[in-house]
């Protein structure tokens, strides 16, 4: 008899016939990227109760997706050595695979679409495999592709990157019924947090979370900036601030802190990621750069005041929660320096251009704007 969880059997897909028992995601990229694609998890959870839902992601975010319900279980790799020498890669390469292929797929969706996660889709197993439609052009043509069911790059006629991910639920005729990320930090997560928070006195609804790093430095807003715009919105409102993020951007903490005259809690470095977004859901607001944590506290439901450089907020903006984006008038006048490799707006210093009036008017509209939902939900 067949051991399928209940009801992993009742959708059959289009193409391809038989239950779906467990599914694939394979998202390698950074945070803000798992933030969005925990939406088509949700939706697949819907479709197929009772189906594994695995992801294939860097061993240091196995712990969001995992904690918070974002993922049944993970299957992780080690990026510096799939960026090391070729021998390094492939012993990578092969130990993943070996590992994947224990799980016997039924289903493998590739929304990180590069070469090694193309051959990693079509060499699992999985009875059915999704993938991108290939560009337009000569390399269409001279790119292996695995995928038996191709969704749109972008779906359902929207061009934010989260309409990348959600593309494959339109491509295999599934219901979209959760539009956007929407974390639920389970118990124990918002147990941690509430206790970090009554250690430094930090009251629930009653703090501004602020995030100043980011992956790139010219993707920082200035700490001297960030400084000036804590102390008017705390003089304005009345309202804590506590600053969060990895042990690695504790150097950006200490200027913001030595430069600001408001008290600051300094929490960065002080909790793992995956009690994030319970921190987050008890912020009355988030301010930061274009980074995971953004998309971390508007899928908590934060209200989230986005500081973008020449990345696209249409592209990348918060989704979730209330939220304002924030980035400078264009064309500009370069002001990175040797720093700055445009056109790349992973490598652009244009966040730096904006000043700190506007960003903190950002702020106090937003914080007017959602008083009154803030004020129910307490």
């Amino acid at each position: 008899m067949d051991s399928a969880p209940a009801g992993a059997q009742a959708k059959m897909l289009p193409v391809r016939s038989g239950p779906v028992r467990s599914i694939l995601i394979l998202q390698t990229k950074q945070i803000g990227d798992l933030v969005l694609a925990s939406a088509l998890a949700s939706n697949l959870q819907l479709e197929y109760p009772g189906a594994r839902i695995v992801f294939l992601c860097d061993g240091r975010f196995a712990g969001l997706l995992t904690a918070n319900d974002i993922a049944s279980e993970v299957v992780t790799f080690r990026r510096s050595h799939m960026r090391g020498t070729p021998l390094r890669r492939a012993q990578e390469l092969v130990l993943t695979l070996f590992r994947l292929r224990g799980y016997h797929f039924d289903m493998a969706i590739d929304i990180t679409d590069t070469k090694t996660s193309r051959f990693i889709s079509g060499v699992v197993g999985a009875r059915v495999r999704v993938g991108y439609q290939p560009p337009d052009g000569l390399m269409r043509w001279l790119q292996l592709r695995p995928a038996n069911v191709t969704a749109k790059p972008f779906g359902y006629g929207e061009r934010h990157f989260l309409y990348r991910y959600l593309s494959p639920l339109e491509a295999l005729g599934i219901d979209l019924r959760l539009p956007v990320p929407a974390i639920q930090p389970p118990p124990f997560e918002t147990t941690k947090a509430l206790a970090l928070m009554d250690k430094f006195q930090l009251r629930p609804n009653a703090f501004v979370a602020v995030h100043a790093g980011a992956s790139f430095p010219g993707r920082r807003w200035q700490p001297d900036r960030f400084a000036a715009a804590i102390d008017r919105i705390s003089a304005e409102t009345g309202l804590d601030v506590a600053l969060v993020g990895g042990p690695d951007e504790k150097d950006v903490a200490g200027t913001i802190m030595a430069t600001a005259k408001t008290p600051i809690v300094n929490l960065v470095g002080a909790l793992p990621l995956e009690t994030l977004p319970a921190l987050f859901k008890q912020a009355r607001l988030f301010l930061g750069n274009d980074s995971g944590p953004m998309h971390m506290a508007a899928a908590a439901g934060t209200p989230v005041v986005g500081l973008f450089g020449l990345q696209s907020p249409t592209r990348w903006g918060p989704v979730g929660a209330p939220s304002i984006s924030m980035s400078p008038a264009m064309p500009c006048d370069c002001v990175g320096g040797d720093l700055c490799e445009r056109p790349d707006p992973n490598k652009a210093c244009c966040v730096w251009r904006l000043e700190v009036d506007p960003v903190v008017d950002a702020a106090l509209e937003l914080l007017a704007r959602t008083e009154t939902v803030q004020q129910t939900a307490v």
